[in-house]
């Protein structure tokens, strides 16, 4: 196996001391919300966005207010983006079904996908107002039928974001909170004097965010690792070029400073043509100063002799967003299995995921796709099982079964819990304490 790294990030053990520092400081700022709780978050509020207005919620004079500032034209992009989500989200829901079996005469079993009460969904915004993410995680919620939603977003420059209050709004949100990071996640399921707790969260965010969901899980559910943009592009010489793969790397490099950005090939001129276009592309890109940083320190290109190589490299990184150009697409969709979400051929990209064509956005990194898949209508149900048995019979059988088993493994009094119905509804003698024999021991 040949793989080679023409370019490589920021080691590991940078980024691990990077990750010591934030987990730091999100420890000391929960615990001061959580002592101090709306005082808290007006000083966090006021320190890292320069906002403090009389309330944090916005009312619905306000809401309205802030919907009237978008054009017709923008309100329709809006609603259009939200209803391919919905769809989508829809048609997943309407896959997932209560189900109600007989395993054996008289012995009904069952589950119903129940929907989590309280909901409190993170959109970001500080640097690039999300408007899609409300799409994501408050309308995905509203398909669920979660009968509490509530949205939090940061001020933009200084205020509530129109665009971001419309698509909360009109996605369904009953709460529109305007307060972003650590302090946003805290109070949301930490509860403070004015703001109930919720039971999950839910939404992606940058390093500090996806910190303080991980260290609030137990305490509230959340929907999954959701940290820093990453990218990894798939492509062979045969399929992709240079222009193409720079613009897909960068196009999400510049989510922040620390976006890692991958290009996976089996083509050293395809890696030398992609690294010229980054440069050059750099220098008229406008969000340059961002996507730079996180290329230069987050960047990586590998070169790999056979496709082989390049699957088991992907399904390492389990990459959160990877783009698929090669002239066997189908073969990664059907033999990849670490990863957020695909993007297959050259006609779609990542930036259709994340705005508009109708898959959730809200996708698992830092290897997370190991053991989840992103956010979807089925995260904010809960599959809870139930039992009935209908006849004494069943009762005696099943009854005899589980006193014997549970005795077994030393669990007397739950050996009594079976014992006591195989009396009662079998007739049959079982002394305390005691395994029910075996029906042909008894006779």
């Amino acid at each position: 196996m040949t793989i080679e790294y023409l370019k490589r990030g920021k080691p590991d053990a940078d980024r691990a001391e990077d990750d010591a520092k934030t987990r730091a400081v999100v420890e000391a700022t929960l615990l001061n919300i959580e002592t101090r709780g709306d005082i808290a978050v007006r000083e966090l509020s006021n320190k890292f966005d320069n906002y403090s207005p009389a309330s944090f919620r916005l009312s619905q004079d306000e809401i309205d207010t802030l919907i009237a500032q978008l054009s017709v034209r923008e309100l329709e992009d809006i609603k259009f983006a939200q209803e391919q989500v919905v769809k989508f989200a829809q048609a997943q829901r309407d896959s997932m079904l209560d189900i109600e079996v007989e395993t054996m005469p008289g012995v009904i079993l069952g589950h119903k996908n129940i929907p989590v009460q309280s909901v409190g969904c993170y959109v970001p915004g500080g640097k690039f107002p999300m408007v899609a993410s409300a799409h994501m995680s408050v309308a995905t919620a509203k398909v669920a039928g979660v009968p509490r939603i509530i949205a939090c977003t940061p001020p933009f420059n200084g205020k509530p974001n129109p665009a971001v209050i419309a698509a909360m709004y009109l996605g369904g949100a009953h709460e529109i909170y305007v307060m972003g990071g650590i302090q946003a996640i805290g109070a949301m399921a930490l509860g403070t004097e004015t703001i109930d707790p919720v039971h999950m969260l839910v939404g992606p965010g940058n390093a500090f965010v996806a910190e303080a969901k991980r260290q609030l899980f137990g305490r509230v559910g959340i929907d999954l690792f959701a940290g820093p943009t990453e990218t990894m592009v798939i492509a062979d010489e045969m399929t992709a070029d240079g222009e193409l793969c720079a613009t897909d790397l960068l196009g999400q490099a510049e989510h922040g400073y620390n976006s890692p950005a991958v290009l996976l090939t089996n083509s050293r001129k395809l890696a030398d043509d992609t690294l010229a276009e980054i440069d050059r592309l750099l220098e008229i890109l406008p969000t340059a100063d961002t996507a730079r940083v996180s290329w230069q320190e987050y960047g990586e290109i590998i070169v790999c002799d056979t496709y082989d190589e390049m699957l088991t490299v992907a399904d390492e990184i389990a990459s959160e967003h990877v783009q698929v150009m090669t002239d066997r697409d189908d073969w990664f969709l059907e033999n990849m299995t670490c990863y957020g979400a695909l993007f297959l051929g050259s006609r779609t990209n990542v930036s259709n995921g994340d705005k508009v064509i109708g898959t959730n956005h809200t996708l698992p990194t830092k290897k997370a796709g190991r053991y989840t898949g992103g956010l979807w209508v089925g995260k904010y149900l809960k599959t809870h099982s139930y039992q009935r048995v209908t006849t004494d019979e069943a009762a005696t059988l099943i009854g005899e079964y589980g006193s014997r088993l549970c005795m077994l493994e030393g669990f007397v009094g739950h050996a009594e819990q079976c014992n006591v119905r195989v009396r009662r509804y079998g007739g049959i003698n079982v002394p305390y304490g005691k395994a029910a024999p075996y029906r042909e021991a008894a006779e």
